[in-house]
């Protein structure tokens, strides 16, 4: 728990890399088409339990892991942004089902630290583009399904995107109370 605790408030913080390519709008919405890079992520899935519930679930199990619960024992640094994929339904509403993707720092990604938490999975991701919309605040499942709601919206006739699955994202600890960073990703297909 100190590691952890530790490593928010004085660890590094490295932002996963991605290049933009393009931006847009439409109406009060703008975006951003990135291709965001691959790599290792520590990752944690959590089903039957509605987003706001699982999140409080799967966030600690990975902070105290970056932190140090490995078997290495050290803490790694944060790299943001945290995402976690969100399954819609039909009509927009989310699954009880998420999982949260970090990216492993990159002086970690060759042989990142196994976790002790066996819930904890190291899996390779490869590179995705995305559309991104941002947003402040502390954001809850209803603020990242309006923010959906909008991107998809201002990309209709436009884009292609994949419609079983969407990537919410935060940039910030949660004692940070102002000028909070969010942003939801559609994948391009």
């Amino acid at each position: 728990m100190l590691g952890m605790i530790r490593n928010s408030l004085f660890g590094s913080v490295e932002t996963w890399p991605w290049q933009v390519l393009s931006t847009g709008g439409k109406e009060e919405v703008s975006y951003e088409e990135r291709a965001c890079e691959g790599g290792k992520f520590a990752t944690v899935e959590v089903t039957e339990k509605p987003v706001d519930e699982a999140l409080r679930e799967a966030m600690p199990k990975v902070m105290k892991y970056v932190g140090g619960t490995n078997d290495k024992g050290i803490g790694m640094g944060m790299t943001v942004p945290i995402s976690f994929a969100v399954f819609p339904n039909e009509d927009g509403s989310l699954q009880k089902k998420l999982k949260v993707w970090f990216r492993i720092p990159n002086q970690f990604q060759s042989n990142p630290p196994i976790p002790s938490d066996e819930s904890i999975k190291i899996e390779e991701r490869e590179s995705i583009t995305v559309y991104s919309t941002q947003f402040g605040g502390y954001a809850k499942e209803a603020d990242y399904i309006a923010h959906a709601t909008q991107l998809c919206a201002a990309l209709e006739g436009t884009a292609t995107y994949r419609s079983d699955v969407y990537f919410c994202t935060g940039y910030d600890p949660p004692m940070k109370p102002y000028g909070r960073r969010n942003e939801v990703w559609l994948v391009k297909t």
